[in-house]
């Protein structure tokens, strides 16, 4: 009798956070079919993982229907669905996407790309909109000027935050501790400035931006304007101050 072939552990790992997700989740996943069939490492090497943040939908259902694995994460912050999937993750690499987010053919391709050799500790693939507007333009450009001013940073590149699929190799992020579950908003923030330093240790550098860049979801400039930012910002900050997180889980989940 023939020896079954040993089980190995995938490449990549992808975390998908997701709360009530059924209307974007199918179009993210035909975008994940497409980068695992033109991954070079094979589509067997990426695992992809929902978590599901206790939705009220078919979300679950259409992940295993759609051959993701599905873990149930019920505290509901962003930072702790990350982390709960990242928990399964059996990949020496691990990945985030949002659930109404695309990605490129070419990211897991692109990512190895960007650690190969060691001198990349993780990073972010970048974005494009969805759709484009002055407002969207202005926006972008003032999280770029709070993000300089709050770190003390001469410049954005130096920062290096961006948005897109985030990426790591799983020991590190381990060692880092995951993300934030304390903090309501700006936990993908945090997590890349704790890669950043973590690096700057080793002599490992962040990688802000790739050549297979995801496209962001504007859904939420949709529903509450192009310009909603320029108004959001402050009161966020000010519940958060007053241990309020009321207006954080109405934006990020009531309203779904």
């Amino acid at each position: 009798m023939e020896a079954p072939a040993p089980v190995t552990d995938p490449r990549f790992s992808l975390v998908i956070p997701a709360y009530n997700e059924e209307s974007y989740l199918p179009r993210l996943l035909d975008t994940v079919d497409r980068a695992r069939e033109q991954y070079d490492g094979g589509a067997d090497a990426i695992e992809v993982i929902v978590a599901d943040n206790v939705s009220t939908d078919q979300t679950a259902l259409i992940a295993k229907e759609r051959g993701s694995r599905v873990v149930t994460v019920e505290k509901r912050t962003i930072g702790s669905a990350r982390n709960g999937g990242a928990r399964a993750a059996r990949g020496e690499i691990v990945a985030f996407i949002d659930a109404d987010s695309q990605i490129h053919p070419e990211t897991f391709n692109e990512i190895d790309r960007v650690l190969a050799g060691g001198r990349v500790i993780g990073g972010t693939t970048g974005i494009r909109f969805e759709r484009r507007s002055l407002g969207l333009s202005c926006t972008y450009a003032m999280l770029v000027v709070m993000g300089v001013l709050l770190r003390g940073i001469r410049t954005f590149r130096d920062l290096n935050v961006d948005a897109g699929v985030m990426f790591c190799r799983r020991r590190d992020f381990e060692e880092i501790g995951g993300y934030s579950e304390s903090v309501l908003w700006a936990e993908d923030v945090k997590i890349l400035l704790d890669l950043r330093w973590l690096g700057w240790k080793r002599r490992q550098r962040l990688m802000r931006g790739t050549k297979a860049k995801a496209v962001f979801s504007t859904r939420k400039f949709d529903e509450y304007g192009d310009w909603h930012y320029f108004t959001m910002p402050l009161p966020l900050i000010w519940n958060t101050l007053r241990r309020r997180p009321d207006m954080a889980r109405r934006y990020w989940y009531e309203r779904r």
